[in-house]
């Protein structure tokens, strides 16, 4: 491995990356996740707790509390902002020079992980900057111990914040997780991480939680004694009554403990280097010999027929296929007077969302518009339409960026009105979205069930909506599926709170706010155009 490169590339990579604004956006969510670790005394929404009980907001309970909710979430959302690197490389050409440099395969790689790790430990640092600022603000204890603060941050979150930044490399070498279905994929390796991390028989310790839950017990049954609820709980919980605070002034740290915490960030730097094996880092040559090899492949297979001598003459020539591009096209009315007509910039806008999708994608949405249709009334808001809305996740991240993903701004930048494009595009996400959800509301309608009505024309327009703003904002389709996604988990688990479309009921109705969401994507869509208009102004 050529060291000499490595600073270099690995300094320039992160300096591109913390300009992005998909960047702000998950360090601005990580510093609200810090302020809902430690909530007032009063609060009725907790990440950790024991039961009933909760640590005296000192250094160390407040250290140990946020570290665990930036672990959670910068292994899941954090995922999203440091992949597409690799991608990004090779969209700008960046890729193919450094292929003409002697840089070696494994020393780009780690310049790339170690990138995304100082990108996730930035983050993880100004959420422990978070944590003091909480402890201050609190007021039970404001007695500091810098020690017992960043420990937590140090030893829990960042081993896990090494794997997830290895992970994003990993994904990003491997074809079939290159794209959505890989950010899919780690939400729900994100989950079985946050989750099953939580055993102290997770291997490698897992989230580490095990050490703090023993020490937490201990000190809660030395002030109170036994009795009571101490179940040991990390994630968003909803409690009836504020939790009863007991002293803990933190753990001790182990020599098996550590050597599992080592263990872990080896484990991250050998699955970042492990694609060196086959990773062909932008060299053309390896894309000329593999083509060349299916060229002399299909040559042997047609000897005996007449059109074999040419083509084992053809196949010592070296075959050039152009990397493939998605093209985006205006649709014919943005040459028409005035735009055309809008009906047909929305059904344009609908071809160009849609466009590619593979036919088993539409086989697969046809079987649960089908079970829609035939299931018990129940089941079709409890299970089929969250099935519905979760399918298209994919299609929706597109609206709102793939015009810069595709390098197609500048040209949809010229079209004569814009705010009607936008609100085209804004309507085929929303076509979309009532086309897949058809069959829940033809059963809602025949039950005459007006609330829950109401609550699917939220999601109709809400999930467009945020798919706009998030595209618009951050450029990227990335944001969109880290932020639905967790969204529509929580709906999943019951959490009226966010439930957008209506799948929690509450004795036959929905208990969600459904009004909230007519109202919020309303402002989502205005904050889309002012976005827009904000950015046309600056680039004009």
């Amino acid at each position: 491995m050529n060291l000499s490169a490595l600073p270099g590339l690995t300094v320039g990579d992160f300096k591109d990356r913390v300009r992005r604004p998909v960047y702000l956006v998950v360090l601005l969510a990580a510093v609200g996740l810090g302020s809902l670790a430690v909530p007032p005394a009063d609060g009725r929404w907790v990440i950790l707790a024991l039961g009933e009980y909760r640590g005296t907001y000192n250094s160390a309970y407040v250290g140990v509390a946020t570290a665990l909710a930036g672990a959670l979430w910068l292994t899941l959302g954090g995922f999203y902002v440091v992949r597409k690197g690799i991608a990004r490389d090779e969209e700008t050409r960046v890729g193919q020079i450094l292929a003409a440099t002697p840089v070696r395969t494994a020393s780009f790689l780690a310049s790339k992980f170690l990138s995304s790790f100082l990108v996730l430990a930035s983050m993880l640092g100004v959420l422990a900057v978070t944590a003091l600022a909480m402890q201050l603000m609190r007021g039970e204890d404001r007695a500091v111990d810098l020690i017992a603060l960043l420990k937590p941050f140090l030893v829990l979150a960042l081993p896990l914040l090494a794997l997830t930044a290895a992970a994003a490399v990993f994904f990003e070498t491997v074809p079939v997780l290159r794209g959505g279905v890989g950010n899919v994929v780690w939400f729900f390796v994100a989950l079985v991480v946050g989750i099953g991390g939580q055993s102290s028989d997770a291997p490698l310790g897992g989230l580490g939680v095990g050490r703090a839950a023993e020490s937490l017990g201990a000190a809660l049954t030395e002030e109170r004694g036994e009795g009571g609820d101490r179940t040991f709980s990390l994630g968003l919980t909803q409690i009836a009554e504020p939790l009863t605070p007991f002293r803990w002034d933190g753990f001790e740290l182990g020599g098996g403990f550590l050597a599992s915490r080592l263990l872990i960030v080896v484990t991250a730097v050998a699955l970042a280097l492990l694609p060196a094996f086959w990773f062909g880092r932008f060299d053309p040559s390896r894309h000329r010999r593999g083509d060349a090899a299916r060229v002399l492949a299909e040559a042997g297979a047609g000897a005996g027929s007449p059109a074999g001598a040419g083509a084992s003459a053809s196949a010592a020539a070296p075959v050039y296929r152009p990397a493939p591009t998605a093209a985006l096209t205006l649709p014919r009315t943005a040459t028409e007077s005035g735009g055309g007509t809008f009906g047909r910039l929305l059904a344009g806008e609908v071809r160009i969302l849609v466009g590619g999708v593979s036919p088993w994608w539409w086989a697969v949405a046809a079987a649960l518009t089908v079970a829609g249709l035939t299931v018990p009334g129940a089941v079709v808001t409890g299970l089929v339409l969250p099935a519905v809305w979760i399918w298209p996740v994919l299609i929706w991240s597109r609206l709102g960026s793939q015009q810069v993903e595709h390098g197609m701004e500048g040209l949809l930048g010229a079209y004569p009105a814009a705010r009607r494009r936008l609100l085209a595009e804004w309507g085929s996400g929303a076509v979309l979205t009532a086309v897949l959800g058809v069959a829940p509301l033809i059963r809602m309608a025949l039950a005459a069930d007006a609330p829950g009505l109401a609550a699917w024309l939220a999601g109709v327009l809400f999930i467009p909506s945020l798919a706009m703003l998030l595209g618009v904002l951050c450029r990227t389709h990335r944001v969109f599926q880290a932020v639905y996604l967790p969204i529509w988990y929580l709906v999943v688990n019951r959490v009226a709170a966010v439930d957008f479309m209506g799948a929690v009921r509450d004795a036959g109705a929905p208990a969600g706010p459904t009004p909230l969401f007519h109202v919020a994507a309303l402002l989502m869509l205005g904050a889309v155009f002012l976005a827009a208009e904000t950015r046309r102004g600056l680039t004009a």
